[in-house]
């Protein structure tokens, strides 16, 4: 103990040294979830993919029918993500840095439309609509 505390190791890395064959029993045990979470998840894939393929079937235009389309998408990327990728059980600061980046790229490009609108706007006013 005194050589421990002489090397800088206080009680704790000499606790967490004790403990560590049991917290590598702990890593190796394999957790298994229900084959109906699976079955579950993939009937709302099907369902989803339906209510896409429904968007085309009725003839929908313009933004609802991309809203709609790009709605399904991200819900059944959401279903993949979660649980065939096991993200649901992952740490929150890896959720977070997965599922961020996307959200602030979408944000920073529906930033970047909207300048430009602006701008073709501003060019349109000030300039006309061309010769």
């Amino acid at each position: 103990m005194a050589e421990a505390t002489a090397n800088g190791l206080g009680q704790h890395a000499l606790h967490a040294a004790h403990e560590a064959p049991a917290a590598v029993a702990h890593a190796d045990a394999h957790q298994e979830h229900p084959i109906k979470l699976y079955l579950v998840v993939w009937a709302w894939l099907f369902i989803l993919s339906t209510c896409s393929y429904l968007v085309d079937y009725f003839g929908l235009h313009g933004y609802l029918r991309w809203s709609l389309i790009l709605i399904f998408m991200i819900l059944k990327a959401g279903l993949i993500v979660a649980v065939f990728m096991h993200m649901a059980w992952e740490r929150l600061a890896l959720t977070y840095a997965i599922i961020l980046p996307p959200i602030l790229v979408l944000v920073f490009v529906t930033m970047m439309v909207l300048e430009a609108d602006y701008t073709l706007f501003t060019r349109l006013a000030f300039f006309g609509s061309g010769p």
